[in-house]
């Protein structure tokens, strides 16, 4: 059992038990006030202690389970601090807080344990290593992992795992070149023979073009894009015609400083936004042919509504449907296939899955979509054909 949730365990104990607490406290005072006693002094005393207990076990359980809990948002833990001091409104805050710490060490606990029963059997353990290629506009950090619980969960049922360390911003060519790179790196070091890719969004994209325009094609035995766009996305098309290119140089010159602190090495915002364009993904797909020795699936999603989807999802949603129809957030459905189906996620949710969900960016439990169980699966299928 990971840390955080032991630790996650004892804090909602002690919250719960602060609210026991608080119960029996206002018990002995409504005793008081309906006795009336002769003496004062023991009820007081009883009370004040009670109190003191209270505020120990509440500030104790309170930091514990704000430190240790990831289904607890932001604005849980805002609301918290700020209702703190609001009688009632505190307790009705408190409440809801033990009920999401619950719910996330029940399913916590419940996929440790599956975890634990198929442990020797390493499901995930495929013939060749797993190469995790992200999108536009990230980079592969290791403390914020941009896969999120993902790669851990994979790792659990035995998955062997790189990443592509490529530039958050470029051309698809020029990204292509640095994954090719990368793969050969791997194969040199660690003597696998090919790589499982596993990429999302525009990452999809480079590394067909890493196979078919670089040496890297014959060191990769499977793609697999999730939500890439690789029919392109007509709303990019749309602002890039409407956005004067003035403005388009500033915003792409201040993206490009702050990514260049961060890693990237002479990024490129305006050639990695104009390559996911529907024009500029339909020329890429009439020169950049599949080969045959690589099996290509894909995975793809649909968020149901603005508001399923956290910033800037949710404000591109709109957008992205007015042009491109049914969408994740930023890809519309009609671009994902490419290759073998794998799996079109078009769950009977109200909120929908998003192109972050499906990375498990925001490190989200979503009721009726385990995320970090479908890659194990989709891992072990690999397995399963002999990649």
């Amino acid at each position: 059992m990971a840390k955080n949730i032991r630790l996650l365990k004892a804090g909602t104990a002690l919250l719960k038990f602060f609210i026991a607490l608080l119960i029996l406290d206002i018990i002995l005072v409504a005793r008081f006030i309906l006795k009336r006693p002769e003496s004062y002094a023991p009820w007081i005393a009883a009370v004040a202690i009670l109190a003191l207990i209270e505020v120990c076990i509440f500030w104790i359980g309170i930091v514990l389970v704000y430190i240790s809990s990831i289904q607890l948002g932001l604005k849980q833990r805002i609301l918290g601090i700020a209702l703190g001091w609001v009688p009632f409104a505190n307790i009705v805050m408190l409440l809801k807080i033990v009920r999401i710490c619950g719910s996330e060490i029940r399913t916590e606990t419940e996929k440790y344990k599956l975890n634990e029963s198929r442990k020797s059997e390493q499901i995930c353990r495929t013939k060749y290593p797993l190469l995790l290629v992200h999108g536009v506009f990230f980079r592969d950090f290791e403390v914020l992992n941009y896969w999120g619980r993902i790669p851990g969960e994979l790792k659990k049922n035995g998955a062997v795992i790189y990443y592509g360390k490529h530039n958050s911003a470029a051309a698809v060519a020029d990204s292509a070149k640095e994954l090719e790179k990368r793969i050969l790196d791997i194969v040199r070091e660690t003597g696998c023979e090919k790589v499982n890719v596993i990429a999302h969004s525009k990452g999809g994209l480079d590394t067909r073009a890493a196979i078919a325009h670089t040496s890297a094609g014959k060191y990769i035995a499977s793609l697999t894009t999730i939500n890439t766009p690789h029919r392109g996305c007509e709303f990019a098309d749309y602002f890039l015609n409407k956005i004067p290119e003035s403005a388009q140089l500033a915003v792409a010159r201040k993206y490009n400083a702050a990514a260049s602190k961060l890693g990237d090495i002479n990024p490129d915002f305006l050639s990695a936004v104009k390559d996911l364009t529907a024009s500029a993904c339909g020329k890429f797909n009439e020169t950049t042919p599949n080969s045959p020795a690589v099996v290509y699936q894909w995975v793809g999603s649909v968020q149901k509504k603005a508001a399923s989807g956290k910033f800037p999802l949710n404000f591109t949603y709109p957008i992205v449907k007015l042009f491109d129809g049914r969408n994740d957030g930023l890809v519309g459905e009609t671009s994902f296939a490419w290759g073998t189906k794998y799996a079109f996620l078009d769950i009977d949710l109200p909120r929908g899955i998003s192109h972050a969900d499906m990375i498990d960016l925001n490190r989200e439990n979503i009721a009726g979509f385990d995320v970090r169980e479908f890659y194990v699966q989709l891992v072990a299928d690999l397995k399963r054909r002999g990649f």
